[in-house]
């Protein structure tokens, strides 16, 4: 399994100047050298990671040199700092040779004929079909933070998804087919592998399980969780210490096959004959289990694999974040509210919002599964706070993401009262989240039963992105 993401992207800094040494030495030099300084630690100064040198680039053999280092400390954007005039063919070659997103950005400053030198070098990068946004400020003004920051963080997780692997076990559940994708589309757009796993291995390694490993996790379950209903019947010691070992089963498996995230059919072999996987689908995504700290792991249910990719990207663009997965189950139109319930696993990270686990477990209770199988399901409403919904969906074949920027709350008792009494027994661990968006043309546009969130507003991340990766963004707000 990969590390676990950074929450500082890693970003490049090349200072360009002007390759003539009479104009360097007589003129651009002292105005160039001092403003490097001054981009060198304001970018420190801010939430990424900066790799830069001393030495301002003005020969091409110092750029290859500086390129060459840059790639190999695994830079993952590239911010162009053009104080002054600066030789335009030299700062494409870097660009070029980085092969990076790209930010361009010179001054206000009329002294320097930084603006001759960034549109010398960013048209020329236009004419040739680099994409790059364009800065003229100073530092430390509001662009950083409303436009730079959400474009270095969308650079960062464009980086890391690439290379990244998903374990699919199974296949396509319930015949729902937006669950269902292309593994060579992901090849192409997004740089993602698929490795299809039998679902029978989950079953398998689950009867080789250490008996100590699966007695310290139970009795850690049972310190931890509010409550555990059991009733000799659905939800026995035995049906829960057999989810218990297919969760730390798939927890080796995915260590084994370098697996950085995944989806698993459950239904309807699973939880028909064995049991559900919903203990899997709480702790997986989250940051423990009874074995200590973990490093998340995105998890869909039902082979929903766009949603595990879905989860993914809000992870990485999270900086590592536990991410949610669940049914658009129904809505109240007037009040604006999503009731987002899990078919009973939902991330237990949600409980709490908490950094341990007691304080999020503490809130979640185990209820017997309504399914053949019996064992486990989590039960819980999900804890208030600020929340980014998501959902990578096809239309004629191209992507899209649905991004619905919302904050979950604590439902309105009667309303609680009535939506218990309307589900019956058949009762989920759930997210009611308010969204500033017309729901009406929700129902029209959106393109899953499925959902997913993480924590945080990432908006701006997300559109730009999607951009990045060939993606329509449907921003679903109060303009939707």
């Amino acid at each position: 399994m990969a590390n676990l993401l950074s929450a500082k992207p890693k970003v490049a800094l090349m200072t360009f100047g002007d390759e003539r040494d009479y104009m360097w030495d007589g003129y651009f030099g002292p105005l160039t050298q001092p403003r490097h300084e001054e981009a060198t630690e304001y970018l420190r100064s801010l939430p990424i990671e900066v790799i830069a040198f001393d030495e301002v680039a003005r020969s091409k053999p110092v750029i290859d040199e500086q390129v060459k280092a840059l790639k190999a400390a695994g830079a993952e954007s590239l911010f162009v700092h053009l104080p002054c005039w600066a030789t335009p063919n030299l700062v494409v070659r870097a660009v070029q040779r980085m092969a990076l997103p790209t930010v361009t950005m010179t001054s206000k400053s009329a002294a320097t004929h930084g603006m001759v030198g960034l549109f010398g070098a960013a048209g020329t990068l236009s004419q040739i079909g680099i994409d790059h946004i364009r800065v003229r400020d100073d530092f430390g003004a509001p662009v950083f933070a409303e436009r730079l920051l959400p474009y270095f963080r969308a650079a960062s997780a464009k980086a890391r998804l690439h290379g990244r692997v998903m374990g699919l076990f199974g296949g396509r559940s319930l015949g729902i087919d937006t669950g269902t994708f292309d593994p060579m589309q992901w090849r192409s757009q997004f740089g993602v592998d698929v490795d299809h796993i039998d679902q029978l291995e989950i079953v398998r390694r689950a009867e080789l399980v250490d008996a100590e490993r699966v007695e310290k996790n139970m009795a850690w379950m049972a310190d931890q969780f509010a409550s555990i209903a059991f009733d000799d019947q659905k939800l026995t010691q035995e049906k829960l210490e057999f989810q218990v070992r297919c969760y730390l089963a798939n927890k080796d498996i995915n260590e084994e096959k370098g697996l950085d995230f995944i989806s698993v059919k459950c239904m309807t072999e699973l939880s028909d004959h064995y049991v559900p996987q919903c203990i899997s689908a709480a702790l997986m995504p989250g940051p423990y289990d009874g074995e200590g700290a973990k490093q998340p792991c995105s998890m869909s249910c039902e082979a929903d694999g766009d949603g595990a990719l879905t989860m993914e990207i809000l992870k990485e663009i999270s900086g590592g974040g536990s991410t949610l997965f669940g049914d658009v189950s129904h809505m109240d139109a007037d009040k604006k509210i999503l009731y987002i319930p899990n078919c009973g696993g939902m991330c237990s990270w949600f409980a709490g919002r908490a950094d341990n686990a007691t304080d999020n477990l503490k809130n979640v209770e185990l209820r017997p599964s309504v399914r053949p199988g019996g064992g486990a399901i989590t039960y819980f409403t999900a804890a208030a706070g600020p929340i980014t919904l998501a959902r990578l969906y096809r239309v004629a074949g191209k992507y899209r993401m649905a991004i619905i920027p919302g904050e979950v709350i604590k439902l309105d008792e009667d309303d609680l009262a009535a939506f218990i009494e309307a589900r019956g027994k058949h009762q989920l661990p759930t997210a009611f989240v308010k969204v500033d968006a017309n729901l009406d043309h929700f129902v029209d546009e959106f393109g899953s039963n499925h959902i997913s969130g993480v924590a945080g507003s990432w908006t701006s991340e997300l559109v730009t992105l999607c951009n990045m990766l060939d993606v329509e963004p449907v921003v679903m707000d109060n303009n939707f």
